[in-house]
């Protein structure tokens, strides 16, 4: 049984400000500690509940925040970009099973940090007329490549908001969202041992076999932060223009999907 986890950083225990996800800073190194932990735990638990492999993708920013030092030395760790799959790189070497460690609900939400890809950029992102977040973008990702999505970890919001998306899938709830940037947190130490022990429970259970969706087309509808925005993504020649700040364009799957945004993520940098 070979396991991917995509760790992301603001659905972790005790991160509740931006400045904790943002390099540079004593909050920053504190709370990517706190992110290398619980997807640590996270690998722990897969190996004790009997995968075979597990990798490690850091799955925030410019995607090297973990220290490898803390990573069980049995793991691989995927880092830095730009990478093809983005926050699912990894699913190359065929995974049967996906974890999604510290992961947050989608833009405009009431969770802790809730944005989709580029908080600067991005307002809201629908496929085939299903607004999704990062959750829901890259499991429809996992599972086009034929992975199951088995555990995901967050605060509340991003567990209501999700857990319809993957019915089958283990939630582990680290925090509760009293706005965007306060609430209850578990201690990092708390949520370690939970999600280690979601972890290998899930593998245990596992079934070894897994129907794979196939890639179909897939439209995209994406709202944007400002006209100005828009106005830089339409240079785009498939992009269709809705209104002053909504976009859509036509895809064969969802992985050029996914591609399309984060390539339209990285050109919303010559605005800043």
């Amino acid at each position: 049984m070979k396991v991917l986890i995509s760790a992301d950083i603001e659905g972790v225990a005790g991160v509740f400000h931006p400045e904790q996800t943002r390099a540079g800073n004593a909050e920053y190194e504190r709370a990517r500690r706190w992110m290398t932990l619980e997807a640590n735990a996270a690998v722990e638990g897969a190996f004790a509940g009997g995968a075979t492999q597990v990798w490690v993708n850091d799955s925030h920013g410019g995607f090297r925040n973990l220290l490898p030092d803390l990573i069980d030395a049995r793991a691989g760790i995927v880092l830095g970009k730009p990478r093809t799959l983005g926050m699912m790189a990894g699913l190359e070497d065929e995974p049967e099973l996906v974890f999604m460690i510290g992961y947050h609900a989608r833009a405009q939400s009431r969770g802790i940090l809730s944005h989709t890809i580029n908080s600067f950029a991005f307002a809201r992102v629908s496929l085939d007329g299903e607004e999704v977040g990062e959750a829901g973008l890259y499991g429809a990702l996992a599972e086009e490549r034929g992975a199951r999505v088995a555990l995901l970890t967050g605060d509340d919001v991003f567990v209501e908001e999700t857990r319809p998306a993957f019915a089958d899938a283990r939630f582990v709830t680290v925090k509760t969202a009293h706005g965007y940037s306060s609430g209850v947190t578990q201690s990092p130490a708390s949520a370690c041992e939970s999600i280690r022990r979601a972890a290998a429970e899930v593998v245990e259970q596992a079934p070894h076999a897994w129907l794979r969706k196939l890639p179909k087309p897939v439209h995209c509808e994406l709202r944007v932060q400002t006209t100005a925005l828009a106005d830089l993504f339409c240079q785009w020649p498939t992009l269709e223009r809705i209104d002053g700040v909504t976009l859509a364009f036509d895809t064969p799957s969802v992985e050029h999907a996914v591609r399309v945004l984060n390539s339209l993520s990285a050109m919303s940098f010559m605005l800043r």
